[in-house]
């Protein structure tokens, strides 16, 4: 009985952990900075934006050459932060109605 309570109780502990290291994954700049270094280094352009909330914008930004895409949160602080990467940036057409 010991050892299945030691055992719970050592994954509860680990979480925490897990859940840090999901969060590492985000890079915060300055908005100009990192629009910089969007622009001249990974040479992408934003192609799409909307409101998330009063105080903050969701960009997608695409490479047309590699169609690599870069989605950031931008906060009216003038703090942007790249939250998710991928590859095969597909734009989609509408049906027609």
């Amino acid at each position: 009985m010991t050892r299945y309570i030691f055992t719970i109780l050592a994954a509860f502990l680990t979480l925490p952990v897990a859940a840090q290291a999901q969060t590492a994954d985000v890079t915060c700049d300055d908005s100009a900075r990192l629009e910089r270094m969007l622009t001249t280094v990974m040479q992408s352009e934003r192609r799409a934006l909307g409101l998330r909330g009063p105080e903050t914008v969701l960009e997608v930004w695409i490479d047309p050459r590699t169609q690599d895409w870069t989605l950031v949160q931008t906060y009216t602080n003038g703090t942007s932060c790249i939250i998710a990467m991928g590859e095969h940036w597909e734009e989609l057409t509408p049906a027609p109605a």
